[in-house]
């Protein structure tokens, strides 16, 4: 689900804002990554960190993708036929699609009978908003809460929009029994005569659909990449790699500022911190970071992991 947002600007913490679409990717530059000791040139940090994040986003695509229910997708189409119908004043046609969708989700119920939800559409999206400084996040995070103190909540929404670097994945699920019982309830509405409150029943069913949204974070995304290259760079050039390596520092406190770091998970902030400056260490001394770079992708992985694990979940009109 797409929605557009009209032109605004937002000047309140002195940064200016453009936003036409919930989906706008502005990936930062990163100064002084471009030609290796050698002097020859090289993909671009930013460029590493674009593909890594589509690379992500396609891999989540693909995913998702793959845990739909075809039948249960359907069974939706059925319903909104049967709604185009009754608004027409095509009874019979109605019926015939409201009694198509009952006897896909009898067989759903038959196939699925452990299964409350079934998945049957999902969007994912690269939203990538949020400044690539510290300081300008923490001042757009200060007026969100003037906002919301004031009550200004649709300030408040175009502000939190500003702080999302993220992977949006949002499935949109099937209550298999309170669907079904609900397009028994229209169609017999329905042979009743009752057209109008048969189509409210079926709209009303239609806005049963669940939501279910998981977070990658972009930043960590972006630190994974930069570990990685200061891991080939260490040997060639120690400079740029402990800039790499403060560019990855630096991503992760901006993934803790922008909140996908919660306070309850102090203690992993605290894990990614010491073993940033664990790699640190080994690099100033001249040693190998391979293994100390190893340990801290294997908690990132774990991090990206445990975040694609978090499902928020919750009930609104699907608007595809």
């Amino acid at each position: 689900m797409i929605y557009n947002k009209s032109l605004f600007k937002l000047t309140t913490t002195g940064l200016q804002v453009m936003g036409v679409s919930l989906v706008l990717c502005a990936t930062p530059t990163y100064a002084k990554q471009t030609h290796s000791a050698s002097g020859s040139p090289q993909v671009s940090i930013s460029q590493s960190t674009a593909q890594a994040q589509e690379q992500q986003r396609k891999h989540a695509e693909e995913k998702t993708h793959q845990t739909l229910v075809p039948d249960a997708a359907t069974a939706i189409k059925e319903t909104r036929n049967a709604v185009e119908a009754l608004h027409k004043e095509h009874h019979q046609e109605a019926l015939d699609a409201i009694e198509r969708a009952i006897g896909t989700l009898d067989i759903l119920l038959t196939n699925h009978p452990e299964e409350a939800l079934l998945p049957a559409d999902f969007s994912v999206e690269l939203i990538d908003l949020a400044p690539l400084e510290i300081k300008a996040i923490k001042e757009i995070s200060k007026a969100v809460e003037r906002s919301i103190k004031n009550k200004d909540y649709p300030d408040s929404r175009l502000l939190l929009d500003i702080l999302r670097s993220e992977i949006h994945i949002r499935t949109y699920s099937l209550a298999l029994a309170i669907y079904s019982a609900a397009l028994k309830k229209a169609a017999a509405l329905l042979e009743d005569k009752k057209a109008d409150e048969s189509s409210a029943v079926l709209i009303r069913a239609l806005n049963t659909l669940v939501i279910i949204d998981q977070i990658l974070p972009i930043p960590i995304i972006n630190a994974e990449v930069m570990l990685k290259a200061a891991e080939k760079e260490h040997e060639k050039d120690k400079d740029i790699a402990l800039k790499l390596i403060a560019n990855a520092r630096h991503e992760i406190e901006r993934a803790k500022e922008l909140g996908y770091i919660l306070k309850s998970k102090d203690a992993e902030y605290d894990s990614l911190e010491k073993a940033i400056h664990d790699v640190e260490k080994q690099l100033k001394a001249n040693k190998s970071i391979s293994a100390a770079v190893g340990v801290l992708l294997d908690k990132i992985k774990a991090f990206l992991k445990g975040h694609l694990e978090e499902k928020k979940q919750f009930s609104q009109k699907h608007d595809h």
